[in-house]
């Protein structure tokens, strides 16, 4: 089998529908695959969605499968559930909350053959067509003092690479993130400490210490919803607060200390510039 989709979901289940719809009608030129679905304890009926649609997606020659959680994972063990029972050559991890364009999943497939093994981001658009950030430098120190302090986009937060051609970059968003197995294979599965967010940037950074490259691919388009999972865990006002225990992983306490400090520091100086 060539490839393996994984989606977890949470609360998602009318964007669920339409995200497993687009990857049944995208171009696969008779290149077999399985869809694999893990619930991680939703309540919105979403379980019932996916055994609705099980016989459809199968009538179109992908294998489904599906994991029920009976509460919320988190994001990166999830994941590995999914990479668990993967028999796919190559792993996309996917949001539900996405629609992969038609020509999306045969452009990344024969992206990862001529350069793999790989991680692969897809071009992500908003709803409304423009292009949504979807590539990170590694956030450290010097990125959030450049960014925040003297104005270089994409220095510390994401951001979306200019031009049609695939660039190499260092970090990938885990929303629409193709991976070759072989890449699983030499540095493990995701970090399962992370319960959401920098579990990507942690899975790029240890595919670069291990010699493989990063890379975005402007020709495999997906619509993006952003954030539609994540707004059912937090209020709108508390929704930064879902950053903090897994960036003090990824950074460690003092670096997070010390990254805050310098937005917080910037955000405090810009409010007193257009007071004055």
């Amino acid at each position: 089998m060539k490839l393996s989709i994984i989606i977890v979901s949470f609360n998602t289940k009318d964007l669920l529908k339409k995200c497993i719809e687009s990857i049944v009608h995208c171009s696969w030129f008779n290149i077999l695959g399985e869809i694999i679905v893990i619930d991680n304890g939703s309540t919105d009926g979403s379980q019932k969605v996916v055994k609705s649609i099980k016989s459809k997606v199968e009538s179109n020659n992908l294998k489904m499968s599906f994991i029920e959680n009976e509460q919320n994972l988190g994001f990166a063990k999830a994941v590995n559930q999914g990479i668990k029972q993967a028999k796919g050559e190559v792993i996309f991890l996917l949001n539900p909350d996405t629609v992969v364009k038609s020509e999306a999943l045969k452009n990344l497939l024969e992206f990862e053959e001529k350069l793999g093994p790989a991680i692969v981001g897809a071009r992500m658009l908003n709803p409304d067509g423009s292009i949504q950030g979807s590539v990170f430098n590694l956030p450290t120190i010097g990125g959030a003092i450049q960014e925040y302090w003297f104005g270089k986009k994409g220095a510390f937060s994401k951001y979306a690479p200019f031009g049609g051609k695939p660039v190499e970059v260092k970090a990938v968003s885990g929303g629409a993130m193709l991976i070759s197995k072989e890449v699983i294979k030499k540095i493990g599965l995701f970090d399962e400490r992370y319960f959401m967010y920098f579990e990507d940037l942690d899975y790029c950074r240890r595919a670069r210490k291990a010699g493989f490259k990063i890379w975005y691919l402007p020709t495999a388009e997906v619509i993006h919803e952003h954030g539609a999972s994540g707004k059912k865990l937090a209020t709108p006002e508390d929704q930064w607060h879902r950053l903090v225990p897994s960036s003090k992983i990824y950074h460690g306490l003092v670096k997070h200390y010390l990254i805050n400090l310098i937005i917080c520091l910037s955000q405090k100086w810009q409010k007193f510039l257009k007071k004055s």
